[in-house]
């Protein structure tokens, strides 16, 4: 008699930390029990994905989605349903709603919100202000929550720290990796004036590499003076990969899809579309920031997602935000270029999932193991398909990237055990959990 599963995934092409290779999965009770040879054995579902490959689930640690406070823009909602329709399993959330995620309040405000409401995992980032820098290390324990963020840059919202001696506070005051927003404010505000009315191409002209490489600078000071561990969210520069690459003991890297596949030349087509913060920069950039990815600098990608409606979009610049929607086409983009060549699948499995569950202790995630959270991002990888605005479900129903042929394709998501896209289609109600992590697990 064969053992007896809820689910069984047939016959996929299975990436994981111990290689690339046809096998099924059996799932129980939305953990993984088997990997191998099931054909012996039995289950109440059994998915057939040959021809597919079957990865870790996708885990986002960059995300905006905008609740409380411009649910016009997007929803805790419509944004995990992009999530999950784009083969993303859990994400991080950023604090710069409004009001702030600054205070317990605040977060639990968001975990109720999210409940039976989200349809992906998730956690809430906290962010650091110099009224609660002395609370963030009770704060960062909170369960739900994913670690501390800190803009030392003005970006969307009013969250900022950027004298160095709140930020030494905050460091010393907290345990667990925190994230940061790293552009110089100083030099933002004394370059403002480079600004063209009109001309967004002149963004990255403001916001330069200087002072994208000043912050960075003076965070890895700041980190090794008070002994702890920092995370560069965004990296946007050559010069900051270089640099970091030297001090990986106290600071880890992400990268976006838009800062690795976009340039300065496509401001001429997509105007304030291509306006970030960091700036999108021109191709020098873009080639440090691979080879960055190449070496092993860069730890992770995130997508920044970060919608504004296009009404808000249309505004001439500089009064246009800045931020573009990214959680749906992080893994059709980025498996583009899987078989393009500029990454091997498993190092995207790496970035996206692994190096997330290693980086900020996620618990029972990243890894196609027994006892692991049977999440999983299912994909063709020989699927050409055009993005387009209509395939976007966030609010703000647009992508940078609309007409964009991929190689590759999202066609499942799993989220402990359930099927909950497939096809494009969704095919179960929002039951998304908070994500666990290993430093802010309850003692017994």
């Amino acid at each position: 008699m064969g053992a007896t599963f809820d689910v069984i995934l047939k016959g996929g092409v299975v990436v994981n930390h111990d290689g690339v290779g046809v096998r099924d999965i059996g799932v129980s009770d939305g953990r993984i029990m088997a990997i191998g040879d099931l054909g012996s054995a039995s289950a109440g579902e059994t998915i057939d994905c040959f021809g597919l490959t079957i990865l870790p689930g996708v885990i986002d640690t960059q995300v905006h989605f905008r609740e409380p406070g411009a649910e016009h823009k997007e929803d805790l909602e419509s944004g995990s349903r992009a999530a999950v329709l784009g083969g993303v399993t859990a994400v991080f959330e950023m604090p710069n709603t409004d009001p702030q995620t600054v205070s317990a309040a605040a977060l639990e405000d968001k975990l109720e919100r999210a409940r039976g409401r989200m349809h992906c995992d998730h956690a809430f980032f906290m962010g650091g202000t110099r009224e609660n820098a002395r609370e963030l290390g009770e704060l960062e324990m909170l369960p739900g929550c994913a670690g501390v963020k800190v803009f030392v840059g003005s970006s969307t919202g009013t969250l900022l720290l950027e004298d160095d001696e709140d930020i030494d506070v905050v460091l010393r005051h907290i345990r667990r990796r925190a994230a940061f927003h790293a552009e110089d404010e100083p030099r933002l505000r004394e370059r403002a004036g480079l600004r063209e009315p009109g001309r967004p191409e002149t963004h990255p002209v403001w916001r330069d590499e200087t002072a994208a490489m000043l912050a960075t600078q003076r965070l890895v000071r700041l980190a090794r003076a008070a002994g702890r561990r920092i995370h560069i969210l965004h990296v946007s520069t050559a010069e900051e990969m270089a640099f970091l690459a030297h001090h990986k003991d106290v600071a880890s890297v992400e990268v976006t899809p838009h800062h690795l596949t976009l340039t300065a030349d496509s401001y001429a087509s997509l105007g304030t579309k291509l306006q970030m913060n960091p700036p999108v920069r021109d191709s020098r950039h873009r080639i440090g920031l691979w080879a960055g990815l190449a070496n092993g600098t860069a730890d992770i990608l995130g997508s920044d997602h970060a919608p504004h409606t296009l009404e808000e979009k249309a505004k001439p610049y500089p009064d246009s935000p800045s931020g573009m929607a990214g959680v749906q086409t992080l893994v059709p983009i980025m498996l583009d270029q899987v078989n393009a060549g500029c990454l091997s699948i498993e190092r995207f499995v790496d970035m996206t999932s692994a190096g997330p569950a290693r980086l900020f202790q996620i618990a029972c995630k990243g890894r196609i193991a027994a006892g692991y959270d049977a999440d999983f991002t299912i994909v063709d990888m020989r699927r050409r398909q055009e993005i387009t605005d209509d395939w976007i479900a966030s609010r703000c129903a647009w992508t940078p990237y609309a007409g964009h042929t991929v190689s590759a394709w999202p066609v499942g998501t799993m989220v402990r055990g359930r099927v909950v896209m497939w096809e494009g289609d969704l095919l179960a109600p929002a039951t998304g959990e908070p994500v666990r992590f290993l430093e802010t697990l309850p003692r017994s």
